[in-house]
């Protein structure tokens, strides 16, 4: 526990904590659509369910991602004279992983289309069938912001305890957060940028046995702090010299599986 306390674990925490948040946005409005077909009075407890059930899912996929980084040093694959252990092969797909997602989802809110999406099938429409649907999806969304867990931090309590931290501010402030995040879309695109950098960062990791070094981390958490707190200084001078509305990020549509095939 007295790893939580130094200087470096501190800010892996509070920089983790901020980017699961922001990634956890998308996570957060999917949810809130198939809670909205829930009644009022099993709102709450669906909610509860799934923070319970996001932590524990989380939990246990750093564990097990978090273990196999730490200790899986045995060569596993050669190639052209380099060993690669499971470390490096883990490292290599999550970096490639977190570049890939980046990239497209970059260009998705930039220059893709607005995406007509349905809302989620009727079928399973009683409560376990949505919380089952809810459960699932977290499983999906929660992937990502793992593997940046495990490119930020290197100790596996920080990285569960910013997990944690997150998922609570998700439960309580979901919708406001949403709004927050959606109404200053930099604040989106610089988290998409930090996962670029942590992708590469990630991939250069995982070619060590090729070229023998190691970005330090230090320079990623500066990179980070002084682009938010940038963010934050254009933030507050909009605030006080224009109420001019941001740039609007394309987001996927939900509709009604009837209005899409009018469309069509």
């Amino acid at each position: 526990m007295d790893s939580l306390f130094t200087a470096d674990s501190l800010i892996s925490l509070i920089t983790l904590t901020f980017l699961e948040v922001v990634l956890g946005i998308d996570n957060v409005i999917f949810v809130s659509i198939l809670l909205g077909r829930l009644p009022l009075s099993r709102q709450l407890q669906a909610r509860r369910i799934w923070m319970i059930a996001g932590i524990l899912v989380r939990t246990l996929l750093l564990l097990g991602i978090g273990w196999l980084v730490n200790n899986g040093h045995q060569t596993l694959l050669s190639i052209l004279g380099f060993d690669f252990s499971l470390r490096h092969l883990i490292l290599l797909a999550g970096g490639l992983f977190l570049l890939y997602k980046s990239v497209i989802e970059i260009h998705a809110k930039l220059e893709g289309d607005p995406v007509a999406a349905k809302k989620p099938s009727q079928n399973g429409s009683g409560f376990a069938g949505i919380m089952a649907q809810i459960v699932l999806v977290d499983m999906v969304f929660s992937f990502d912001s793992i593997i940046t867990a495990v490119g930020l931090a290197r100790k596996i309590p920080v990285m569960i305890t910013a997990v944690v931290i997150a998922m609570i501010i998700m439960f309580f402030f979901a919708r406001k957060i949403s709004n927050f995040i959606h109404s200053r879309p930099t604040l989106k695109m610089l988290a998409l940028a930090f996962l670029l950098i942590v992708g590469f960062s990630l991939f250069f990791d995982g070619l060590e046995p090729i070229h023998h070094s190691h970005i330090d981390k230090g320079y990623i958490y500066f990179a980070m702090a002084f682009s938010f707190g940038v963010e934050l200084l254009n933030l507050k001078v909009r605030k006080n010299m224009s109420k001019q509305k941001p740039v609007s990020l394309r987001e996927p549509i939900f509709r009604e599986k009837n209005e899409l095939e009018k469309d069509e």
